[in-house]
């Protein structure tokens, strides 16, 4: 199986900005290839093919004076950008002809700058390496110093740099997991009894052994602070540097919120896996009650994230159990099912 490991990054000033360009050469290339097949859908023409768009959008433009400037950048990022494209129209097309499951997608919209999240991503061919120092060696970037939290259980096959909306940064690699290793942290299954969880808004759970799980509310506790950052941005003249420095105020202010709120998951998901060997949660629509007028404290208790987490795995089947660990920064990782 494969997982996914998060640290946070710390890199200097100068790697910074080199990463900012790795991110914007990366999101142009992203940008034509959409731009590309766009043309061609109004044109009625076939769509151009990742060989004829990687030749035209990467080799050729290199040599054209308006992007030259690609050349500062390790080319595997700008060859990712390209898949990235190819991954998304794939899915919205899957998801037209309803062979997607799961919510709609739209069709690939152009990336901005301004966007809260920015990545790239390097493969093995981009001959990035973790040193014997510890750090992270990127082509073209150099070596940034990481928060490591755990070793890794094996090489990974991909690392991608991510740069969230508070300006923090973290590399997150792709790796082989060991199910005899998951299999060795697991406790015995076989005496563990059942549990049923009732999720609520007064108390997070109810256990139907009578415990009771009170909710954390991290957001209505951190409401007074948001408000006063957002007012003071809303005072910022736009596009002004006093604006930047308000907006980050915000989005950090929003990310220890987030923080709390997925390491509160985390820690009473892992919890209830271990002390049981089955467990059983209702369920709910979370999106016709976020509608209601409830729908801020549905929100703050992020019912969504407990059950079904994008990164990971809560809840039994059969004699199935599947266990989750929380990494540095917050950020979810899977371990391997096991019997």
């Amino acid at each position: 199986m494969q997982l996914r490991y998060a640290f946070r990054l710390d890199p200097g000033p100068g790697q910074c900005v080199a990463l900012a360009r790795a991110f914007g050469c990366a999101r142009v290339v992203y940008n034509d290839a959409v731009a590309a097949r766009e043309r061609a859908r109004r044109e009625g023409a076939a769509f151009p093919s990742a060989g004829a768009l990687s030749k035209t959008l990467i080799t050729e433009a290199k040599r054209n004076p308006g992007r030259q400037w690609l050349s500062e950048v390790s080319a595997v990022i700008l060859q990712q950008a390209l898949r990235d494209v190819e991954r998304a129209y794939t899915n919205f097309f899957s998801s037209l002809k309803g062979a997607r499951p799961g919510a709609r997608v739209g069709a690939p919209r152009f990336r901005s700058k301004r966007d809260a999240r920015q990545a790239v991503r390097f493969t093995a061919n981009a001959r990035w390496k973790i040193t014997g120092a510890g750090r992270l060696l990127l082509p073209k970037i150099g070596e940034v110093r990481v928060r490591w939290s755990r070793r890794l259980p094996s090489l990974p096959s991909s690392e991608t740099v991510i740069r969230d909306a508070a300006g923090r940064f973290f590399a997150s690699f792709v790796v082989e997991s060991d199910p005899d290793g998951d299999l060795a942290r697991m406790p015995e299954a076989d005496n563990l009894p059942s549990v049923g969880i009732d999720l609520g808004l007064t108390h997070f759970a109810v256990l139907s052994d009578g415990r009771v799980i009170d909710s954390p509310r991290f957001l209505r506790r951190a409401e007074k602070k948001l408000k006063k950052a957002q007012r003071e941005l809303s005072r910022k003249q736009k596009r002004s540097k006093n604006r930047e420095k308000a907006r980050l105020r915000v989005a950090r202010a929003h990310a220890r919120v987030a923080d709390a709120r997925r390491e509160f998951h985390h820690q009473l998901s892992t919890r209830l896996i271990r002390e049981n060997q089955a467990v059983a949660v209702e369920d709910l629509a979370v999106k016709g009650l976020a509608r209601t007028r409830l729908g801020k404290s549905v929100h703050d208790a992020g019912w969504a994230q407990f059950v079904n987490g994008r990164s990971y795995s809560l809840g039994f089947v059969g004699s199935q159990r599947y266990a989750s660990s929380l990494g540095q920064a917050g950020q979810p990782r899977v371990a391997a099912a096991v019997q």
